[in-house]
């Protein structure tokens, strides 16, 4: 994760959290994902990650109302 003021966990201590939920989310859409780096992946491939990632948050939200 870079260290500009944009992209900093509010709560450093979840960044293994994060990173475990990032994996799976990309396993889940079929997105290879390695450690450290993965500039090599395309915009959909990325965007496909992350938007998982929010579809997982939004349906726990839900969950929990």
């Amino acid at each position: 994760m870079a260290n500009n003021s944009n992209n900093r966990a509010l709560v450093p201590e979840a960044k293994e959290g994060l990173n475990r939920f990032k994996m799976e989310a990309a396993k889940e859409v079929g997105v290879n994902l390695k450690e450290g780096y993965n500039g090599d992946l395309t915009s959909r491939e990325a965007g496909s990650v992350g938007g998982q990632m929010v579809k997982r948050m939004v349906e726990s939200y839900e969950r929990n109302l």
